[in-house]
């Protein structure tokens, strides 16, 4: 089979298309063929650095997301499966290729009438955004304020968080990201890298009582301080490279809850049924900025790491 391989940490270039031996299921397992993997930000660093929760090292096949069709089955699961449109985690690994295996509870059947790229682009983001506003829990009129808004977690909080009665004001970096906020429902958009986005959002809204920090650093900080007393922040990114770093003690001398969901694996499940769900009855839409093909993985991976982006990347594989 067609698969990329990461044999060294680097820049993009450093994924190579290449052959692999074609997997075959064994017992407890399902063979799936990959129309579309999903790229997340975090594959970018573990590709550079190592970082990440992937516990796998080089030479490896990349990827933690995929959505295809079931082809094959091991020898105890059932022959009725093959031909379920499905998506999957694989693991940590494996993901840029044609096939993979995984065990045979991992997929999630993607419902009828969903296609399956927006099903794909919903498998890591749609979770994340639904436990992240549950975790909030936004009243109606509640400022709620999206860092990385034009992202592919942050789009997904702009679009539940205005649903759910919030005023939302949508950040993002660069005139292309914002134009793109107002019409998945924020009601105000306002550029980050303008030095003076935090007194844009002061003017517009106030104070604001809940932040989805998606990019941390000084962008976060500054996002904390817009807080009123009372106010949640939840943390769920750094597109800056650093995590916000915002002790305990000091949020709650402000009265600010720093709210850190942690969802057992049954959980995140129940979110990604519930997020392709939403998406098959219309009511949640993932935005696909841009795909490539399976062989330009070093592609994708540097649009990704140069903030070429919105919404979510993927990889084309048939």
């Amino acid at each position: 089979m067609r698969a990329v391989w990461l044999r060294e940490f680097g820049g993009p270039e450093v994924l190579v298309p290449g052959p692999a031996a074609d997997p075959s299921p064994g017992p407890g397992q399902v063979l799936v063929e990959v129309v579309h993997a999903n790229i997340t930000f975090v594959e970018t660093q573990f590709r550079a650095t190592g970082f990440g929760p992937s516990p796998a090292t080089p030479p490896v096949i990349p990827g933690n997301g995929v959505g295809g069709v079931i082809s094959a089955v091991g020898p105890d699961i059932d022959p009725g499966l093959v031909g379920r449109r499905v998506v999957t985690s694989t693991g940590g690994s494996g993901a840029y290729a044609e096939l993979v295996v995984v065990d045979a509870t991992a997929p999630v059947a993607v419902p009828d009438g969903l296609p399956l790229d927006q099903a794909v682009a919903l498998l890591a983001d749609g979770r994340t955004a639904l436990m992240l506003l549950d975790a909030a829990d936004p009243r109606p009129g509640d400022r709620v304020l999206v860092e990385a808004a034009a992202g592919g977690v942050g789009s997904l909080l702009v679009q539940l968080a205005s649903r759910s009665g919030a005023r939302v004001v949508g950040l993002a970096g660069g005139t292309r990201k914002v134009a793109l906020l107002p019409g998945l429902g924020a009601r105000v958009a306002v550029d980050y890298r303008r030095p003076d986005w935090a007194e844009q959002v002061r003017a517009a809204v106030g104070a604001v009582d809940v932040v989805f920090d998606g990019v941390g650093g000084t962008v976060g900080r500054a996002a904390f301080e817009l807080l009123d007393p009372g106010g949640r922040m939840l943390s769920f990114g750094l597109a800056s490279g650093e995590w916000t770093a915002i002790p305990d003690e000091t949020a709650a001398d402000r009265g600010v809850t720093l709210v850190r969901p942690a969802p057992t694996p049954q959980q995140l499940r129940a979110y990604t049924e519930r997020a392709l769900a939403e998406a098959a009855a219309g009511r949640l839409r993932a935005v696909i900025g841009q795909r490539f093909p399976l062989d330009r993985a070093a592609d994708a991976h540097a649009a990704i790491s140069a903030r070429a982006t919105v919404g979510k990347t993927l990889l084309d594989v048939r």
